[in-house]
């Protein structure tokens, strides 16, 4: 088994894409620029991929706006 790093949500390796390291609840993550707009506009699509991601969801859908 590898320890490379992986895209949290479509698993591609450092190997075949650059990955952006997260830091978060004291871990470190790694997600792919094809991935990143998931993450700034779609967070709920990364639950079971990112714990606590209930917690970057406000009411209107996206993460911190108001």
């Amino acid at each position: 088994m590898s320890n490379e790093p992986r895209c949290i949500y479509c698993d591609q390796g450092s190997a075949t894409t650059p990955l952006i390291l997260l830091t978060y609840q004291g871990g470190d993550l790694f997600i792919c620029p094809q991935q990143l707009p998931i993450l700034i506009h779609e967070p709920a699509k990364l639950a079971g991929k990112l714990p606590g991601v209930e917690k970057l969801i406000s009411p209107k859908g996206h993460g911190g706006e108001h």
